[in-house]
């Protein structure tokens, strides 16, 4: 049964961190390209940042050399580290693969809120 379940949102002041994390079921983390998405109210959901299997990692040109996302493969994780956060940055953020999303007939999680604000 396929699971991603992102937690580590909040409230945090412009200039701010916070530490996201997306427990994943299975082999998901381990087998798959994973990324992290967000979606600001009102707005398409967007690409943020991503790492394939081998460890390589790709990110928006805005939140490049504030954002870093990783992956533990014996925890079942990917997380985002996100600092220098910016009012523009508040969204829901969400884990997911491309790969992974396809097969399972879009399957999102539930996400967590980020909200930057002073």
């Amino acid at each position: 049964q396929v699971q991603l379940v992102e937690s580590g949102g909040g409230l945090v002041q412009p200039g701010g961190s916070l530490r996201l994390s997306c427990a994943a079921s299975g082999s998901i983390i381990s087998s798959y390209d994973m990324g992290w998405y967000r979606q600001a109210p009102g707005k398409q959901r967007e690409w943020v940042a991503a790492i394939n299997t081998g460890g390589i990692t790709n990110y928006k040109d805005s939140v490049r050399g504030r954002f870093t996302i990783s992956r533990d493969n014996a925890k079942k994780t990917v997380d985002l580290q996100m600092n220098s956060l910016k009012p523009e940055d508040t969204a829901v953020y969400y884990c997911n693969s491309e790969s992974l999303r396809k097969l399972t007939n879009n399957y999102w999680g539930q996400g967590a809120q980020v909200t930057v604000s002073s």
